[in-house]
């Protein structure tokens, strides 16, 4: 990866992206540290540190969560947008026939996504500063809850503009270089935490500090391992002689890679287990909430089990939406291809499906054991989780498409030398 880098610095086009990059990046965590008037921010810190989705959404916002500052919703909005459109592209035919139209119907889609990002972001940032900052709030009046929710959400348009800049006229993909930069900006943080647990507080033994960083590397390994993981179908197409030319007779495959939906089904599976949690904060002397803090917690089996199950069956319901093994093998008949061993048309369907199936379980398997494991390691060792799977798996993730796209980019640049 730093050999690609070194190289990409030497090509003065991929040197001023790169700059550009940095340059978008670094107003990203200046904006990181502007508050947002009107707020109380230890209150906010406070929830934040008890509550797993919120620290989650803190980690993906480089902590301008806990802080509340003018980007403490992150980018989040955009990709509940994304996810939303996604869906929808399954669900209405119009919005299909636009995917299907190439570039101009990307665009169209782009806009919806866009528009969707403003009305969620609008809507969560009322539902926080009413919900959740609501004690912070110093002015407690219509107008005091308007700026602080215009102001959440004046800074969630402008990181996804960011993001889209950053993806035109930088290096990699944006809205996941942001991401990245947010989580990899609390590693000093966890850094010092540590260090002042382990030799200040004498709370965790020194000893543990070796092996909470060999751990880390083996769970990254294992991310890159199983990232890379791909099932190749070896494919066939048939000759076809038109006139005095002969098409075809080319082989390739059809590239089925183990963790295809990344890391979104942890995600939904934490929104899913955080809303009792949520819910219980708003009646903080019920039973329901005296409940939900004793038996619906990250230590409890009840919380493990469900997490377990809702990762499964949101990497399932993921795949389904994504891959169409029915088109694919509509698509393979039509341009005269075929899965060698394997009959074209509906047998052909059913044997992508069920290699799909098989992949999926393995990948679900796997995202089970990255969220589970770090959470179990927390309560066996008393060792606070600065960083979950969740975090590991965006930054590897990110880390490896960002280089993937750099190798791109050389390549191409040396084609087209080579040509001229």
């Amino acid at each position: 990866m730093f050999e690609t880098l070194k190289n990409a610095w030497r090509i003065d086009d991929l040197r001023k992206k790169i700059i550009y990059t940095l340059l978008m990046l670094l107003v990203y965590r200046v904006g990181s540290f502007i508050p947002v008037p009107g707020i109380d921010s230890s209150y906010v810190r406070d929830l934040v540190e008890g509550n797993t989705l919120l620290g989650l959404l803190d980690i993906i916002s480089g902590g301008a969560f806990a802080n509340f500052t003018i980007f403490a919703m992150g980018i989040t909005p955009y990709i509940n947008a994304s996810i939303i459109m996604q869906l929808l592209t399954v669900a209405i035919p119009r919005l299909e026939q636009l995917a299907k139209e190439g570039q101009e119907g990307q665009k169209k889609i782009a806009q919806y996504t866009r528009y969707a990002t403003v009305v969620l972001a609008f809507i969560q940032a009322i539902g926080i500063t009413y919900g959740l900052a609501g004690e912070a709030l110093e002015n407690r009046n219509l107008l005091g809850y308007i700026i602080v929710a215009l102001t959440l959400t004046a800074g969630t348009a402008f990181l996804m503009w960011l993001g889209e800049q950053i993806t035109d006229k930088g290096i990699g993909n944006g809205i996941s270089l942001l991401i990245f930069t947010s989580i990899i900006s609390r590693l000093p943080v966890a850094a010092v935490s540590l260090w002042q647990l382990a030799f200040v507080a004498k709370t965790i033994s020194p000893w543990s500090l070796p092996i909470v960083v060999v751990f880390a590397i083996l769970l990254v390994a294992a991310v890159i391992f199983v990232d890379s993981g791909e099932r190749r179908i070896p494919v066939q197409y048939a000759k076809r002689v038109v006139g005095r030319k002969v098409y075809g007779g080319q082989s390739t495959h059809i590239p089925l890679k183990v963790n295809s939906s990344g890391v979104l089904p942890i995600i939904f599976a934490v929104s899913i287990l955080s809303l009792p949690q949520i819910i219980a904060q708003f009646f903080p002397g019920s039973g329901f909430n005296a409940w939900v803090e004793k038996y619906f917690h990250q230590g409890t089996a009840l919380y493990g089990v469900l997490y377990a199950l809702f990762i499964i069956f949101f990497t399932f319901f993921y795949t389904q939406i994504t891959f169409n093994p029915v088109e694919i093998a509509n698509n393979l008949r039509q341009y005269g291809g075929f899965v060698q061993g394997i009959r074209p048309g509906k047998p052909t369907a059913d044997y992508l499906a069920r290699i799909s199936n098989r992949i999926t379980l393995v990948g679900s398997l796997f995202l089970v054991a990255v969220a589970i494991i770090p959470i179990a390691a927390s309560a066996a060792t008393n060792m606070p989780m600065y960083f979950g799977g969740t975090a590991i798996l965006i930054v590897v993730g990110v880390a490896l498409e960002t280089v993937k796209q750099l190798e791109a980019q050389m390549l191409m640049r040396h084609y087209r030398g080579f040509l001229k």
